[in-house]
């Protein structure tokens, strides 16, 4: 007997498919909005918002792309295309030359400036808007421990690279 398929009931498929919903939707209106609004796309945003938190403005590539889940090649690709509109610069890291350091300029914390107004009314409009506060507290109380959870596995990034001609 072929082993048993699992399956989610009806309030979990319902939970899946609102979740999904929401994100595409979302991540739709503001991917619109950060190319109108600073000619970026959603994980150029990314990575200048997380390197214009950092104190020094700067980040190992490797552990950018574990922070936004994106591939080393794609963030080598975005982070190229930034380089070139001079929004960073990226140097070997003064701790170990095999990585590279990434550095958010002045003109790229300007395009951050430019941006996060419209970003923040954008979430703020379709995310937060229908939701009471207390709905806020409960979102983020439902979604931390997926989250965590989610990351205690290491991103695709993290993980070693197969040498060609491996399995």
């Amino acid at each position: 007997m072929p082993p048993k398929t699992p399956s989610l009931d009806p309030v979990q498929l319902s939970a899946y498919f609102a979740l999904i919903e929401v994100s595409s939707l979302l991540r739709h209106a503001i991917e619109q909005q950060l190319r109108d609004a600073g000619d970026l796309s959603y994980v150029q945003f990314q990575l200048l918002a997380r390197l214009g938190d950092q104190p020094t403005g700067s980040h190992r590539m490797t552990d950018l792309a574990d922070g936004v889940v994106y591939s080393r090649s794609g963030l080598t690709y975005q982070a190229g295309l930034l380089e070139k509109a001079g929004l960073v610069t990226r140097a070997p890291s003064p701790d170990d030359e095999r990585s590279i350091t990434v550095t958010i300029t002045e003109a790229g914390r300007s395009r951050l400036a430019q941006v996060f107004p419209g970003h923040i009314e954008v979430v703020s409009q379709m995310l937060f808007e229908p939701l009471s506060s207390g709905d806020v507290k409960k979102l983020a109380g439902l979604l931390e421990p997926v989250r965590d959870h989610m990351r205690s596995t290491p991103p695709r990034s993290a993980a070693p690279r197969r040498r060609r001609g491996q399995a």
